[in-house]
């Protein structure tokens, strides 16, 4: 496969689109839009617990996408369903038959993408590696580059045959609560929390349950790891000194969180792609950690009360 750049150490985890307008047409080639919509919990008391509501951009999609993309339906079928939180990785059996359905087996090649937050992808990429799945690729820059390059686009659905999906499931790759509590008194452990910074401090009206953060985590924010024009990734010298900034090089064990899952889907995916491989995502982040009142949070006051 051709890759966008040869900076990072793990190189066969993006592609450009150059090279996915040259590939449309590979046989064992499946194009999935990711694509997720966040908008405000209308509910003003449950909204204190979940301040979000997560629906799927199949409308999005339909008007409009990269030819011969399908559409991923993260919410409806690649979540845990019974799960008390949304957005949580599913069962092995669910999450091998919805992959098998959806048109990916062992021998095809898988590239991501979503019309809005570059999380998306990355959330379905972080859980097919957790199932032993490597032969997935990011489109980097998403859909908004692919747009802006004036490359040929379609609302016309694309359903794939049924693919078969083998799992070798990497439990690592997702941790709990209790490991992420043992993980606060380990020096040698990194907690990064990948939510906007005011979001982090606890500066912000918006609140997982309780505000701020999981205590001793640091702040790598999401939005941090993109150009802000392409959409691209930043070079790996800039990702390796963002994260060196806040000390997950030297670090034995680097746990991601955000809100749900999501956004720290997406700085497991940048240490993966700077070669680190001892990176794992907390799942239920602060839609879980928030509403437990047991489990240890702090603010910074200093910048909070500003």
């Amino acid at each position: 496969m051709v890759i966008q750049t040869k900076q990072y150490q793990s190189t066969d985890y993006l592609v450009d689109t150059d090279w996915l307008e040259l590939h449309l047409e590979d046989t064992n080639l499946r194009i999935y839009d990711c694509s997720v919509s966040v908008q405000e919990n209308p509910d003003t008391e449950l909204s204190k617990k979940f301040p979000f509501i997560y629906k799927n951009g199949s409308t999005q999609y339909k008007q409009g996408h990269i030819p011969r993309a399908g559409f991923i339906d993260i919410p409806g079928v690649l979540s845990d369903l019974a799960s008390d939180l949304p957005l949580m990785l599913p069962p092995e059996k669910q999450f091998i038959e919805t992959m098998s359905n959806y048109g990916v087996g062992d021998n095809t090649r898988v590239v991501l993408y979503s019309t809005t937050e570059p999380n998306w992808s990355a959330r379905v990429w972080w859980m097919l590696r957790s199932f032993g799945f490597d032969n997935a690729v990011i489109l980097n820059g998403g859909w908004e580059k692919w747009k802006k390059e004036g490359r040929a686009t379609s609302n016309q659905p694309c359903e794939y045959l049924p693919g078969q999906f083998t799992s070798c499931h990497r439990p690592d790759l997702f941790v709990e609560k209790d490991q992420v509590l043992n993980a606060i008194e380990d020096e040698g452990a990194c907690i990064v929390n990948a939510l906007p910074f005011f979001l982090h401090t606890g500066a912000s009206d918006i609140a997982f349950g309780r505000k701020g953060k999981i205590v001793s985590s640091v702040n790598v924010a999401f939005t941090s790891l993109h150009d802000p024009i392409t959409g691209c990734y930043l070079s790996s010298e800039k990702l390796q000194k963002i994260f060196d900034d806040v000390g997950a090089d030297n670090a034995k064990q680097i746990i991601n969180y955000c809100g749900g899952g999501i956004a720290s889907s997406n700085t497991a995916f940048a240490l993966t792609l700077l070669g680190y491989n001892n990176v794992s995502v907390y799942d239920g982040s602060l839609l879980e950690w928030g509403n437990d009142t047991s489990l240890p949070m702090e603010m910074d006051m200093t910048v909070a009360n500003q």
